[in-house]
């Protein structure tokens, strides 16, 4: 089994945090630091946990005033990019500071900052060069909305690319594992000057938070990424891929008008399945599920297909909750008979609990979903 994630918080870790705070705290105690952090409750708090207790700790052996505290904080930065021999760059990344640190300090911010912007705003821009303050920003935008966005806006022209990435990734309105924006939920137009400035940007992982923002927008306000699409497709091959990975909820959800703007067309009489088969009706949680069918495209000209399936889970009210997987996206020959056979895991994972009884599943053409069929997980 895995080693557990928080336990790149122990004690080897405090030693090495320990030896470069003490080069900016020159009256820093770390036996008196690493004995308030591995406390009694140390083994048994989480990773977030373990971080946000690190900074409170952390934030006893800093001056009191938060300006002087953020002033160690950046030379603290200034110190480790400047004397690590082994500090590099890697697709414009750099990884000479740990994400051990950057998490504590980008959390230090977020904690204790959120009444001193101008003082904050310096230490994100800072930090996030190292790690990614996506989350210790957004309660920035939350308490001065106007004042953050055009601060973010500034970001998207910045000249580290993870400042850059920032001005996207911290405005998500859907970013999981962090708190929700709920004006930019309701009206994301801030966004888009953002992601304009941003979707050209030689950094692959800017290209890619631009995508994912469209995706969280779609989820709320899809006519607002189709226009975008309508405007950028065909600008360059990174544009295109940002618009078709930011369509993908949209394009799971079988949005006629995305459809069409990425070449799936209607299956209409001609594109249908036949022979489905399941040849596991029962599936033991931990296996899986096992079928089979035929697609048929009957057009006399090779066709684009967008070819998923639909799982309907089984919750705890007994409802059913459907999930979208794709199984390929490509041409298919014309007056072909394609011979299909998938396999689903019901592995146990920690992102879906799973539920026991009636499941089903369905095929589903450019959008189009066919007919659903049962099975029963046990």
């Amino acid at each position: 089994m895995a080693e557990p994630f928080k336990n790149m918080y122990n004690e080897q870790f405090l030693e090495r945090f320990s030896k470069d705070l003490i080069v900016v705290i020159p009256d820093f105690d770390a036996r008196e630091f690493a004995s308030q952090i591995m406390d009694n409750e140390w083994e048994n708090r989480e990773l977030k946990e373990r971080c946000k207790h690190i900074t409170t700790v952390l934030k006893k052996h800093l001056p009191i005033e938060y300006k002087d505290a953020i002033a160690k904080i950046l030379g603290l930065l200034d110190y480790v990019e400047n004397s690590r021999p082994d500090f590099s760059q890697i697709d414009d990344r750099k990884f000479g500071l740990t994400l051990e640190y950057g998490w504590i300090l980008d959390n230090y911010v977020e904690q204790y900052g959120l009444d001193d912007y101008d003082t904050s705003v310096r230490a994100i821009e800072k930090i996030t060069q190292f790690t990614s303050c996506e989350f210790s920003v957004r309660p920035f935008i939350v308490r001065y909305p106007e004042k953050m966005m055009a601060q973010m806006l500034v970001w998207s022209k910045h000249e580290h690319w993870g400042v850059r990435r920032l001005a996207s990734e911290g405005c998500r309105p859907r970013l999981p594992w962090a708190m929700a924006l709920p004006s930019l939920k309701e009206n994301p137009e801030p966004i888009i000057p953002i992601l304009e400035n941003l979707k050209n940007d030689p950094a692959r992982f800017v290209r890619l938070s631009v995508a994912n923002n469209l995706n969280d927008i779609a989820k709320d306000n899809p006519e607002t990424v189709i226009n975008l699409v309508k405007k950028w497709q065909g600008e360059s091959q990174e544009v295109d891929w940002i618009i078709k990975h930011g369509s993908r909820t949209l394009l799971k959800r079988g949005n006629s008008e995305v459809m069409e703007l990425f070449g799936f067309g209607s299956t209409g009489k001609n594109i249908y399945i036949e022979d489905f088969q399941i040849s596991t009706p029962e599936v033991k949680v931990g296996n899986s599920l096992e079928f089979s069918f035929k697609l048929l495209n009957n057009n006399d000209n090779r066709t684009k297909i967008r070819l998923e399936y639909g799982v309907y889970y089984q919750k705890a009210n007994g409802t059913l909750a459907k999930k979208v997987h794709k199984i390929s996206e490509k041409e298919y020959a014309e007056n072909s008979v394609t011979n299909i056979t998938k396999k689903h895991s019901f592995k146990v994972v920690t992102t879906r609990k799973l539920h026991l009884g009636l499941h089903q599943v369905a095929v589903i053409i450019n959008g189009n979903e066919f007919e659903k069929y049962d099975f029963e997980l046990i």
